[in-house]
């Protein structure tokens, strides 16, 4: 006589025990939700870049003791999302520099690295943003390249705040050697 076994009472039970277990772990306040954790991403202590600020952002943002927004998100890319006017109004309120330097999908110009480079001459603690994070991080990247510092110093401090700079590692390369 063969025997079987209902999957559904053996399965169910581990997967209801494995939500139940992923709720308390989601739910203890000594573990960070997605929602608790900061959207602001250190690149080095003058730089930090974040995916699509919104008004209220802007307020964390000088708390944390930001003195200049970057805005590398153009335009009409989310009609949803605050605009750069929006953006750079609740800057100057909040006693912000803003500075725009829309980078599109088309990748990066020489004039954009250059402007990077300008923004964060001046040493301000900064935030740059973007749709997610990455174009700041690859500007910044392209703009470090290009004043000498080493790609693997580049890609290692990308690399820390959870960015990846493999899209433009050849022109960090290009950029690092001719200096």
């Amino acid at each position: 006589m063969k025997r079987y076994i209902n999957l559904a009472s053996v399965i169910l039970p581990i997967v209801l025990a494995g939500r139940s277990a992923a709720t308390a772990t989601a739910n203890d306040s000594n573990v960070p939700t997605e929602e608790t954790q900061k959207m602001f991403r250190k690149i080095n202590d003058n730089l930090s870049v974040s995916p699509q600020i919104s008004l209220d952002d802007v307020a964390a943002a000088k708390a944390e003791g930001v003195s200049l927004i970057i805005n590398n998100r153009p335009d009409g890319e989310d009609p949803a999302a605050p605009q750069s006017t929006d953006i750079e109004a609740a800057a100057r309120d909040a006693g912000l520099k803003y500075i725009a330097i829309p980078i599109t999908h088309s990748g990066f110009s020489g004039p954009q690295v250059d402007a990077m480079i300008a923004a964060l001459a001046d040493g301000d603690k900064a935030l740059a943003y973007c749709r997610s994070g990455t174009r700041s991080t690859l500007l910044w990247a392209l703009a470090q390249a290009k004043q000498g510092v080493a790609p693997d110093e580049i890609a290692r401090l990308a690399g820390n705040a959870g960015y990846d700079i493999t899209p433009v590692r050849a022109m960090v390369d290009a950029l690092s050697s001719g200096n």
